[in-house]
């Protein structure tokens, strides 16, 4: 048995204890999660893609099964209603047979309005978790995603099981054939477009099955955060190469970049290597108790090393951080938690109850929590020239800028390093170095 296979009976058995304590804390008999349903496309025979509730393939691992239900009832083996349709216009899936479906109660039905005799008989002491709230109304589930009840259930979704850490670990390691083809096919010369199809083909998934658009950026390009509009046409150079890019299992994303400079050698090169080995040293400071905020107030403090290091800005670290100049080059967070979505749930969250802490005016970063044993995170500094951000700072930071050095390093675009990473009692299993990567 694989290792995902292995655990799943104890991960159901940790959301099953999860979710009875949840139930009884809010005066619940449980809760209905729907998988949810395709949206149609506005005046049109064709729907957008579908995409399953998170709170769904928490419990099973069905990413591709529109109109299928949970029942989840206190001190009871799941429900899962599965709907098979009788239709000789699309392929219908068949019923599971894996060894997780030992683990839920498997009901089949075919038409839609059979849904409403198999919803729990006492409607009023169940929850609706999911995206229709209209869809709720029809079955009489009028408890539509309370807050209370789902707060407890994102906050808990922080710490992982082993099922869902050997989930993310699998899609690291697809991710990771995935950025070494991508890479190659940089080096041999392809387009954007190319390197995508490429980057798919090597990971075995369609661009709506990977977690999220893949950047695939070229040279200035790269300095564009979240860059999708990919160029068919190969640019006259070949100066840099950035890689955002991830793989999904059943239902657990990974999230991995690259940067690389086509020439091995000269600013650009060396700009990737110090910015791995910052990466890197950062990494090496997670441990339980300490504050992701710290981490990422850290980096700053790095990336105002590297402006003078690299002779792209002069001053004290204090003078670039102060001055707004380390957040113009590098304006994005260390990171944040990943797991059922690539930004997973609870980034803010200080207790169950809900209450957060947001970050300091100023400082944009997706996670405040205090770091615990169990939690998935990625961490990924970046340093970029984004004109509209150096043209937008103060008369007196932009005196401590070098024009010249920047100029050099524009057409490059930027560089960002990227690594998913389980929180352990001593430190950290960093499960996408682990693959070669």
């Amino acid at each position: 048995m694989d290792a995902i296979a292995q655990h799943y009976p104890q991960h159901i058995a940790t959301l099953r204890q999860r979710s009875d304590a949840l139930l009884a804390e809010h005066n619940l008999a449980g809760m209905v999660i729907d998988a949810g349903y395709p949206a149609a496309i506005f005046l049109d025979d064709m729907e957008y893609p579908f995409k399953a509730n998170p709170h769904f393939k928490q419990w099973v691992p069905l990413t591709d099964n529109p109109h299928c239900m949970l029942v989840i009832r206190q001190g009871a083996k799941p429900q899962l209603l599965f709907y098979r349709p009788v239709d000789f216009w699309h392929k219908v899936a068949p019923l599971p047979t894996e060894s997780w479906v030992e683990q839920v109660e498997l009901i089949e039905f075919a038409r839609l309005e059979q849904l409403l005799e198999l919803m729990p008989q006492d409607k009023q002491q169940f929850a609706y978790i999911g995206a229709h709230a209209d869809h709720a109304a029809s079955l009489g589930l009028t408890l539509v995603n309370p807050k209370p009840l789902m707060d407890g259930i994102h906050f808990s979704r922080s710490i992982k099981t082993q099922y869902e850490i050997e989930c993310m670990r699998e899609a690291n390691r697809i991710a990771v054939i995935g950025h070494q083809a991508a890479r190659d096919a940089f080096m041999a010369g392809a387009s954007e477009f190319a390197i995508q199809q490429a980057y798919l083909s090597a990971v075995g998934q369609g661009e709506n099955q990977v977690p999220y658009g893949s950047i695939i950026a070229l040279n200035q390009n790269s300095a564009i955060l979240h860059y999708t509009k990919l160029e068919q046409t190969v640019p006259a150079q070949r100066l840099s190469f950035l890689i955002d890019a991830g793989a999904q299992v059943n239902g657990y994303a990974s999230d991995i970049t690259r940067s690389y400079a086509y020439e091995s050698t000269g600013l650009y090169a060396e700009l990737v290597a110090a910015m791995d080995a910052h990466q890197q040293q950062i990494l090496a400071m997670i441990k339980p108790g300490v504050a992701y905020l710290d981490l990422h107030l850290d980096m700053h403090r790095r990336v105002a090393q590297m402006l003078n290091q690299f002779e792209l800005a002069s001053g004290s670290e204090q003078q670039l951080i102060d001055l707004g100049i380390t957040k113009a080059f590098y304006p994005h967070g260390l990171g944040h938690p990943i797991g059922l979505q690539v930004h997973d749930v609870a980034g803010f969250m200080q207790s169950a109850d809900g209450t957060e802490q947001m970050p300091p005016e100023g400082v944009t970063v997706r996670c405040t929590r205090i770091i615990e044993a169990g939690m998935v995170l990625t961490i990924e500094p970046g340093l970029y020239v984004i004109d509209s951000l150096l043209n937008d700072l103060s008369d007196e930071a932009k005196a401590l800028l070098n024009p010249v050095r920047i100029d050099e390093l524009r057409p490059y675009g930027g560089v960002r390093i990227e690594d998913d990473v389980v929180v352990l009692a001593d430190g950290i299993d960093n499960l996408t170095r682990q693959f070669g990567l």
